[in-house]
């Protein structure tokens, strides 16, 4: 994969590039769910998302270099910066997690496994729904208040299942190596939560300061 920028105003390549790394995230969680959900062809699945996490790694390299090369920017370049690294932490820890689950050889998912995956897809589209407004007047910007508080709520979800998981852990009868394998996947897999809910945070700051 490869960014083709030439076409674009300078104005607008930042919330294109953005857009593109929430667009992104949507498929890396979609892959994530999917790994959760069904364990063959594993190495495939998390290869695919490896490749995703590479582009989007090529994305916050372009994001990094317009703003050395443009002088004013549509919004703050450190919330640009800002929201870029968020975003990419979120490709970041989906990706660990799925390495994880092939490197520690799980064969199956857990109980808690697939509702941590789905609430990432959820907070993925919510991602992308909210940067895909970054770019509307500033009458509409308050429109993205009421995504990123449902961010949030996401990500306590998934700290609620989280805990569950690692309680299931320690009381259940799990061994100490799938102890110890499930709780760095949950950890991962909590992360991804918690990154995105740091991009929202900053996508509310953005909103406070523009509108």
């Amino acid at each position: 994969m490869k960014l083709s920028l030439s076409f674009l105003p300078k104005e607008n390549r930042f919330f294109f590039l953005l857009h593109q790394s929430t667009m992104n995230i949507q498929q890396v969680a979609r892959r994530f769910r999917d790994l959760m959900e069904n364990f063959e062809n594993m190495e495939a699945k998390v290869q695919e998302i490896k490749e995703l996490e590479e582009f989007g790694d090529q994305i916050i390299h372009e994001i990094t270099q317009s703003l050395h090369r443009t002088f004013v920017t549509p919004i703050d370049r450190e919330d640009i910066l800002a929201l870029a690294s968020r975003l990419d932490d979120v490709v970041d820890a989906i990706d660990e997690a799925a390495q994880y689950t092939l490197e520690y050889s799980i064969k199956e998912p857990s109980e808690y496994a697939i509702p941590l995956s789905d609430i990432i897809v959820k907070c993925a589209a919510k991602l992308e729904q909210a940067v895909s407004m970054l770019s509307s007047k500033s009458s509409k910007l308050n429109d993205i208040i009421p995504i990123t508080v449902e961010i949030n709520r996401l990500e306590h979800e998934a700290d609620k299942i989280a805990s569950h998981a690692m309680g299931d852990l320690f009381n259940n009868g799990f061994s100490v190596i799938d102890i110890l394998k499930w709780r760095d996947i949950y950890n991962d897999m909590e992360e991804a939560t918690d990154r995105a809910e740091d991009a929202a945070n900053v996508l509310e700051g953005i909103v406070l300061k523009h509108s």
